[in-house]
């Protein structure tokens, strides 16, 4: 391999700057996810119509998440990476092409599989719905409709793939913000004409994904890298990739592996228990969107460079800012989901066809999700470091554990204990615990991870401020019962309490350790 061109690589001081690109992409489509999903429960609430487009919606996005933005992107951007930062244009050039090929060709017959077997995609992901044949008809015609979404979608990933490796992260990150827009114009001025309005969403999400894929090839262009498909099996690194992608499926989708189990169970329960968990999730996606999955796009190029030009201090550094980073975030966010949540779902959620039966089941769902959230960040952090080093054997193990473990805890929790809904919530964030501690051991003695002093300042500085922040809380949501308030009020009270933690948390921080964001960053 030619000499590694040390110029080309992104320097640390970059980090900072590409994760306000992320993040500012990421919090505007999450921003607009958030109206989607309102627009959605208004027009359907918690009903078996809801409960059936949100299952039949993460089919193939949990196809997309193993294939694209997980373990392909995973597989794929190291070895890309590789070829670009040691000037080898032409090799990564044939690569991105024949990959290219390869993938397209692989959506294609999978997604012919899929339209043609569909009754046996709702068996597997979602049973309860396949014995009802009420259910079972509605599914299967919601899910041909949505399934080609998958293809399309893929492809996107793939391209912000491109992009993020040559330090563009501007447009992938803005890019789901298309999507949120075609559905949310579907559910309010189109879907309520029509009988049936699921069907409209469905076809929603398809045209979603045209618009998706379109929106890449400007940039493509202007970097000079828009894909020509062709079949080169051969092709350089190609082999490379075969031999990281399929364990990559199993150790990229440590939270997808779970939200599949999730699924599962949560269609043999009753009817609204899908929709409940489907709104608690959305909540927890929003910091896990807008920072962790944040700054794990950012720093796997990162880290695929620092282990290109075997710099392990840096390697070290990166994984040790990234996790104090989503820590910093994630407690907070915990904090204030879990207290403050029927607030929150009562101001987002509560209008239309979503009751206040369905506040309350969501916000239990959501207490529950919360407890794992810091770990569901920390996970975004460390599979990057096996990905950047070409281990997708660890995480995958990893995965099988998670899987394994997850599923007992469901089944246990859910239907044995009869909690429910609540108790697919509490087995997901359990099993995320357990899957972080075995990776931060594996990493610890790989000598990628240092024990630090629990009594550092930094730790000082998120205790302390997440103490007055609980006791802000406390004290807060004690005083108002938001369910009894008029929308107005609510968005009132709402936004009083979100500031007011987040302006008492951060100037607390910021007093105990001076700029504290620019501090973990740079």
């Amino acid at each position: 391999m030619n000499k590694i061109n040390k110029s080309r690589l992104i320097p640390a001081d970059r980090l900072l700057n590409n994760l306000k690109k992320v993040v500012t992409g990421t919090g505007a489509s999450r921003f607009f996810g958030l109206i989607r999903d309102i627009s959605t429960t208004n027009l359907l609430g918690a009903s078996i119509f809801h409960d059936i487009f949100v299952i039949c919606l993460k089919i193939p996005n949990l196809f997309r998440r193993f294939f694209a933005e997980g373990a392909f992107n995973q597989a794929f951007i190291p070895i890309y990476s590789d070829y670009v930062k040691a000037n080898q244009e032409r090799d990564a050039n044939e690569f991105v092409n024949s990959l290219a090929g390869v993938l397209i060709n692989f959506l294609f017959i999978f997604t012919i599989i899929a339209l043609i077997f569909a009754p046996a995609f709702i068996f597997i992901f979602a049973p309860g719905f396949y014995i009802d044949p009420t259910k079972q008809d509605i599914s299967v015609k919601v899910l041909r409709i949505m399934f080609p979404y998958l293809a399309l979608i893929s492809l996107v990933a793939f391209a912000g793939g491109i992009q993020n490796t040559h330090n563009k992260f501007s447009i992938p990150a803005f890019t789901p913000v298309i999507f949120n827009l075609c559905l949310i114009i579907a559910a309010i001025l189109i879907a309520p004409k029509y009988e049936m309005p699921i069907f409209v969403l469905a076809w929603g999400v398809l045209l979603a994904g045209f618009l998706q894929l379109l929106l890449q090839i400007f940039p493509l262009l202007q970097i000079n890298k828009l894909p020509l498909p062709k079949l080169d099996f051969k092709a350089p690194g190609l082999r490379k990739f075969y031999n990281l992608i399929l364990p990559a499926i199993f150790a990229g989708g440590i939270i997808q592996i779970n939200l599949l189990v999730d699924t599962i169970f949560a269609s043999l329960l009753k009817t609204g228990s899908p929709t409940w968990l489907y709104v608690s999730d959305r909540l927890i996606q929003f910091p896990m969107g807008i920072f962790a999955i944040a700054i794990g796009t950012v720093i796997l190029p990162m880290l695929s460079q620092y282990n290109s030009i075997q710099d392990k201090d840096k390697f070290k550094e990166t994984i040790s800012k990234g996790q104090r980073f989503v820590l910093f975030i994630g407690i907070p966010s915990l904090i204030g989901l879990f207290i403050c949540s029927e607030d929150l779902i009562s101001t987002i959620f509560y209008r239309g066809a979503f009751t206040s039966i369905d506040v309350i089941n969501s916000s239990y769902s959501l207490m529950a999700f919360s407890i794992g959230l810091p770990f569901f960040m920390i996970m975004k952090v460390l599979t990057p470091a096996f990905f950047a080093r070409k281990d997708t054997k660890t995480p995958m193990f990893v995965a099988l554990i998670s899987l394994i473990l997850n599923a007992f805890l469901n089944y246990y929790l859910a239907f044995v204990l009869d909690y429910g809904h609540i108790g697919i919530a509490i087995g997901s964030s359990l099993a995320a615990m357990i899957s972080v501690l075995i990776l931060e051991i594996i990493l610890y003695k790989q000598g990628f991870i240092k024990i630090k002093n629990f009594f550092n300042r930094f730790n000082m500085m998120v205790c302390v401020s997440s103490l007055f922040l609980i006791f802000f809380l406390i004290f807060y949501t004690s005083q108002i019962d938001f369910i009894e308030l008029t929308q107005a009020q609510r968005v009132l009270y709402l936004f009083i309490e979100v500031t007011f933690s987040a302006v008492l948390y951060f100037s607390i921080s910021r007093l105990i350790f001076k700029k504290p964001l620019r501090s973990l960053l740079n």
